[in-house]
């Protein structure tokens, strides 16, 4: 595959970018190789600056629910534009995406936006700790809730990738105040609980991890987690940045049956354009400024261009069937790529949840950060650029889950799942 003007592209930005990237997941540290420069996408597929078309499973990590360039996106992006691109002002269609979060997802009573799954993560912890007059949060490893600084312990995504999941330029003291605890391990926060009675403001949890590749609760554990932290005055989070709005209209929470008392939201509700949000229970979010002592301000939130982009996205997943045809397109996926490891007579565990899977090559199930670093890196390397040579582009890491989108048609399924067979072949 000629990618002669990626390699150009990518010279120059070492120059001038650290890594030549701006942010760390688009690097192909954890596989080998250089990154491609990409100057176009529709539906399923992007195409780089050296001409090469490939089916997309990157998705823009998570936001491109519907395809790329959804026509109704692009015509909301036009049309909010003409009244210009910002204002700093309260504008019409934030209220607008209030509600219709609030109406999707029942858990939500009062919702504020912000520019990232970040600052939605970092200012719901705050809110908890807030509310509760507690300083200690519990994460799970593996679990990525963005890159603020209390949270960057033991993450996932491209921290994990690195192998440095803790950040220089943290101090201890910033984080002495979180707790890790192994997913799906019910005994692990009991005793944590146990070992800080009263002080533990809240747990936030990627209700689905997706940032340590894919893995699901088990039977019982989100339910578990609900129940420990009502009867202990804690608040339970959920991080739906990447799970909101995708494995269901109402998200994970939905899916699962869960009701949290504060959620985070991002990726889908953009558009693809940058937005965050975090909402919940009205008497938690009545805490924040200019009602209550808690802090939270953003120059860009619910900018106007990213609330149009959001609200039609929304409304065309409500109105569309949409989410059937994902689980149809999802299912077709898992079963051809087991079949083609089967054949191949590769072990790999092949996790999907909706529209989000991903594979590791190791014969036993996956189920938490301990599971997923038994995965075969090196075949993955192999597995990975294997694909990107037959024109299907993965995550370039282990760590990190595939998203399917409403564009993805049943001949992409298939070439994917022939590709994956010869390339399983010959590792």
């Amino acid at each position: 595959m000629n990618r002669v003007q990626s390699e150009k592209l990518f010279a120059e930005a070492l120059r001038f970018i650290p890594g030549g990237v701006n942010s760390p997941v688009r690097a192909f540290r954890a596989v080998g190789g250089q990154p491609f420069f990409v100057n176009k996408a529709s539906g399923s597929h992007v195409w780089d600056v050296d001409g090469n078309e490939l089916i997309d499973y990157v998705g823009t990590w998570g936001p491109a629910i519907l395809g790329h360039a959804h026509p109704k996106i692009i015509s909301a992006i036009k049309a909010a534009a003409e009244f210009g691109t910002s204002f700093g002002i309260p504008n019409p269609l934030e209220v607008k995406m209030a509600k219709l979060i609030c109406e999707l997802v029942p858990s939500v009573q009062k919702v504020r936006m912000t520019n990232s799954g970040t600052e939605a993560c970092m200012s719901a912890i705050r809110l908890a700790r807030g509310f509760t007059k507690r300083d200690k949060i519990i994460k799970f490893d593996g679990c990525y809730h963005g890159h603020a600084d209390s949270l960057l312990v033991k993450a996932g995504s491209g921290a994990l990738t690195f192998g440095n999941p803790d950040s220089a330029g943290v101090p201890a003291s910033f984080t002495q105040h979180t707790i890790v605890a192994p997913f799906n391990d019910v005994e692990a926060v009991k005793a944590i609980f146990a070992a800080n009675k009263n002080e533990i403001a809240g747990i936030i949890v990627e209700p689905v991890p997706g940032n340590a590749g894919l893995y699901l609760p088990r039977p019982g554990y989100l339910e578990f987690l609900r129940e420990i932290t009502a009867a202990n005055g804690a608040l339970l989070i959920f991080d739906e940045v990447m799970t909101g709005f995708r494995l269901a209209k109402g998200g994970a929470q939905e899916r699962f049956h869960i009701v949290p008392d504060l959620s985070c939201f991002g990726k889908i509700i953009g558009g693809g354009l940058p937005v965050g949000a975090f909402g919940g229970r009205a008497d938690i979010m009545d805490l924040l400024a200019p009602l209550g002592p808690v802090y939270q301000a953003g120059t860009l939130s619910g900018n106007p261009l990213a609330m149009a982009a959001g609200i039609a996205a929304l409304e065309e997943l409500q109105f569309t069937g949409a989410y059937c045809a994902l689980e149809e397109s999802a299912e077709q996926l898992e079963a051809g790529m087991k079949d083609a490891a089967k054949s191949a007579g590769i072990p790999m565990q092949f996790n999907s949840c909706g529209s989000m899977f991903c594979g590791y090559f190791t014969s036993e199930p996956v189920g938490n950060l301990a599971d997923a670093m038994k995965s075969d890196r090196e075949r993955f390397k192999k597995f990975f650029h294997g694909l990107l040579d037959e024109e299907i582009y993965l995550a370039p890491s282990q760590f990190e889950a595939g998203f399917i989108s409403t564009a993805h048609t049943a001949a992409d399924i298939e070439k994917t799942v022939s590709a994956a067979a010869k390339v399983l072949r010959t590792l």
